[in-house]
């Protein structure tokens, strides 16, 4: 296998052994099975309306409160593809970071994402073949009291450009 070079920029710098991390929190690593990334994020009636409005999915029990009101949730719920896509920003931005290209995700939905609930998505690598690039990644979202909301496991493409990894940063 040849080396990976960087001709500029962050990882050329890492490189050279000159880089300062981008942020206290943030850590360029080797993969392996066991690491560990999340994004925390409040999803309130701005998102959910967002998200509406670029997919197309108006369901009432997302967006009208007297129609959730009289559903089995009894209050408006978040769609579970926003959830998704906090998964997906770890991937790609945080581990295995930019670069990563998502493959395939498993998921199962256990629980509604409540308006306003607080969400942490996590990822955990589980396995990882370097010879081919692809890491699998148990994933899950929870809510603020803990309670597993989604559950999964995504399979990723690692390429020699994926990095750096920021690690458990809250989102702004």
């Amino acid at each position: 296998m040849l080396p990976v070079t960087f001709a500029s920029g962050f990882m050329a710098r890492m490189a050279r052994g000159s880089a300062e991390p981008a942020k206290a929190n943030s850590r360029v690593m080797e993969f392996h099975v066991g690491q560990r990334a999340s994004l925390v994020r409040t999803i309130g009636a701005a998102e959910v309306d967002a998200f509406a409005a670029l997919s197309g999915d108006h369901n009432p029990v997302h967006l009208d409160e007297a129609y959730a009101a009289k559903s089995r949730f009894g209050r408006r719920i978040a769609h579970g593809a926003i959830a998704i896509g906090m998964i997906s920003a770890v991937l790609g931005n945080r581990y295995p970071g930019p670069g990563s290209v998502y493959l395939s995700q498993k998921i199962a939905f256990k629980r509604p994402v409540y308006l306003d609930d607080t969400v942490t998505a996590v990822v955990e690598a589980t396995a990882y073949r370097a010879d081919r690039g692809l890491m699998t990644l148990r994933t899950s979202c929870s809510n603020e009291r803990g309670e597993i909301v989604i559950e999964g496991e995504a399979l990723v493409l690692v390429t020699e450009a994926t990095g750096p990894v920021f690690l458990d940063e809250r989102a702004s």
